[in-house]
């Protein structure tokens, strides 16, 4: 299966413009050969919590299926969700003929702003068959939890998509940084690939107030592409021999697996 990423920084309440960025960039995805294209978190109404949580995604949902399906091409992308009520982050998964193959509430919501306004999700992601792989997604501070990608692999998942929206922090008042979040996608992301021995697919809004580095990590540990511009489209190829040579090379899962005792006698090391 072939892999797209995109790293673009969606207009805050600005859904046609978003839609008509996001619509050529499947375009340009498919002719690129890619069966799958990951977009940033709430890339289409923006990334704002506070400002964009009243409007339920349903209609946006409608025209990211008609995208998918008018480029054939599978598509991971983020919006509002409201039910009973309240309001979550989801992900939906479009297969391409349009038809959501599942959608996902983000469990572990990131700051004051996302806190204040939406509720966490309480189930896990499901895991769902695409071009002969097994899919799960996450939602941006997810992925940085390795409990969380642990969880996903176990249950299956071979590639983990990752909508995400991760902010620069800016300096404290001596002018000090205290954390560099550009080290989530360049360090944390293929960490858990590795960890996890899965294949992760990072979509981030750019610069200059996110952190952009998209990235295509596999269980290796290694970037397979990476952005660096806003709008930028990367590619790279989900090779399932690549996951299971991983796999038997360092047995991380069936070690660590429920009902399995840890074996430490055996190993690369």
């Amino acid at each position: 299966m072939r892999v797209a990423v995109l790293q673009a920084t969606g207009l805050v309440n600005s859904a046609a413009e978003n839609l008509r960025r996001l619509s050529s960039q499947a375009r340009e995805a498919r002719r690129r050969g890619a069966d799958l294209l990951v977009t940033p978190e709430l890339f289409v109404s923006g990334y704002a919590p506070t400002l964009v949580h009243t409007k339920d995604g349903t209609v946006h949902r409608e025209q990211l299926a008609a995208i998918a399906r008018e480029y054939a091409i599978g598509l991971v992308a983020s919006t509002v969700e409201h039910e009973g009520g309240r309001h979550y982050i989801s992900a939906s998964f479009f297969n391409a003929e349009g038809t959501e193959l599942t959608r996902y509430r983000k469990q572990n919501l990131f700051g004051s702003s996302e806190k204040s306004v939406f509720t966490p999700g309480a189930d896990a992601p499901a895991i769902v068959e695409f071009h002969g792989a097994n899919v799960a997604l996450g939602i941006c501070f997810d992925v940085e939890f390795p409990e969380f990608v642990r969880a996903a692999a176990l249950a299956g998942a071979e590639l983990l998509c990752v909508p995400t929206a991760v902010p620069l922090r800016e300096s404290d008042s001596t002018g000090a940084q205290p954390f560099d979040t550009r080290l989530i996608p360049s360090m944390v992301v293929p960490t858990r690939a590795l960890e996890s021995q899965v294949y992760i697919a990072y979509a981030n809004h750019a610069g200059p107030h996110f952190a952009g580095l998209s990235t295509i990590a596999d269980p290796y540990g290694r970037h397979l592409s990476a952005a660096a511009a806003d709008g930028e489209l990367i590619v790279a190829n989900i090779n399932l021999n690549t996951l299971s040579q991983a796999r038997r090379d360092t047995d991380y899962l069936s070690r660590f697996a429920p009902g399995t005792e840890a074996n430490t006698n055996e190993g690369h090391q």
